[in-house]
C-alpha cells in the first residue's frame, strides 16, 4: 500500500536533482504565532534553508494527504486556517483518514519525514519530560519518537519550561544520542547553557552526518538529537529567564492548566513576561537551527554518495 504523500513541486525538483532536503514542522505556523507573522516567519525559515544549499520541506496534513513541502498559497492558507489539529503519533492517522487539516509536531514531522526519505529536520525545541511528571506522567511523545524514528533532529535543546535533567535521563534510557553542537553544555532553548553537561559533543556538520549514517549501517533504531545553542546575541541568559519560567509555571498550576494546554499557556505567559523578547529569541534560534540542519543534510548527501 502506497503512503498518502504529496510532494511539492520544489521538493519534487530537489529529489530529481539530488539536492539535500530539510524537513520543517508546521505547528510553528498554526500554534506558534498569529497571522501574518506566522507565515512570514515560516517563509524566513524556508529561505534560510535555501540560502544554505538545501530545499525546505514544510510538512502538514491537508485533505487526506501528507504534504511534504508547501506551496506559497498552501502556506498562506494554513496560516489563516482555524481549528487546525496539532498532530503527534497518536492522532496523525486519524486526521489523514477523516480528511482534517493538521499541523505536525516534532514527533509527527519525524514520522512523515522518514516516510518521505528525509534524514534531517530542523525545529525550535523538542518537547520533553514535564515538571511533576513523577505524578502526572506527562512526557512528550517527541522523546519516544526520537528513540524509534531514524531522523536527525536539530533543535535548541528541549524547551526550558520542562524538567531538563529528567528529559536527558529519559533520552539516555531510550538510547537516543544527544549531541551538543560546538559546546559541552546542553542548551536550554532561550539560553545557551542549562548547567547540564550534554552526553556527546560534536563540532562539525560532517561529524554529525557520519554518526547518522553509522547508526543506519549498524541497524540501530531511532534518530539523533542535535542540541544547537541559540546565537549569543539572541539568547536570554538562564538567570534572567528562570524567574519568568517559575512565575508562569506557578500560574499554570494555580489555574489547573494541564495536558496539551500547558505548553501553549507557558509560552504565551513567558512572551508577556519578557515583553515579547522570548518570541524574538525563538525566531532567531529556529533560523539558526535551519542553517545547521542544511549543512548536516548536505554532508549526509555527500557522504552517502561516496559509499
Amino acid at each position: 500500500m502506497s503512503h498518502p504523500i504529496i510532494l511539492s513541486p520544489e521538493v519534487t525538483e530537489a529529489r530529481a536533482n539530488g539536492t539535500p532536503i530539510v524537513a520543517l514542522e508546521s505547528t510553528i505556523i498554526t500554534h506558534g504565532m498569529p497571522f501574518p507573522q506566522n507565515v512570514e516567519t515560516a517563509a524566513r525559515v524556508e529561505a534560510e534553508v535555501r540560502a544554505h544549499g538545501a530545499t525546505p520541506a514544510t510538512i502538514a496534513i491537508l485533505q487526506h494527504h501528507i504534504h511534504i513541502g508547501l506551496t506559497e498559497a498552501e502556506l498562506s492558507r494554513l496560516g489563516k486556517a482555524r481549528n487546525v489539529a496539532k498532530l503527534s503519533r497518536a492522532d496523525l492517522a486519524a486526521c489523514l483518514a477523516t480528511g482534517g487539516t493538521g499541523a505536525t509536531t516534532v514527533a509527527a514531522t519525524m514520522i512523515c519525514a522518514r516516510l518521505a526519505g528525509i534524514d534531517t529536520f530542523a525545529t525550535g525545541g523538542i518537547g520533553g519530560v514535564h515538571r511533576g511528571a513523577e505524578t502526572s506522567f506527562d512526557i512528550s511523545a517527541d522523546l519516544p519518537e526520537l528513540a524509534e524514528t531514524a531522523v536527525t533532529v536539530v533543535a535548541a535543546g528541549a524547551k526550558a519550561i520542562l524538567d531538563l535533567p529528567k528529559t536527558l535521563e529519559y533520552l539516555e534510557t531510550r538510547g537516543v544520542p544527544v549531541i551538543a553542537y560546538g559546546q559541552d553544555d546542553f542548551p536550554a532553548f532561550w539560553s545557551r547553557e542549562s548547567g547540564l553537561r550534554a552526553p556527546l559533543r560534536m563540532d562539525t556538520p560532517a561529524a554529525i552526518a557520519a554518526a547518522h549514517l553509522m547508526r543506519i549501517r549498524l541497524g540501530l533504531p531511532g534518530g539523533q538529537l542535535v542540541a544547537n545553542p541559540i546565537p549569543p546575541d539572541a539568547e536570554i541568559p538562564r538567570d534572567e529567564i528562570t524567574p519568568h519560567i517559575e512565575a508562569a509555571l506557578a500560574e499554570a498550576a494555580a489555574q489547573g492548566i494541564a495536558a496539551k494546554s500547558v505548553t501553549p499557556f507557558l509560552l504565551q505567559r513567558i512572551f508577556e513576561l519578557t515583553a515579547g523578547r522570548s518570541l524574538a529569541s525563538n525566531i532567531a534560534l529556529v533560523l539558526n537551527n535551519a542553517r545547521l540542519a542544511s549543512a548536516i543534510a548536505t554532508e549526509i548527501a555527500l557522504q552517502r554518495a561516496k559509499t
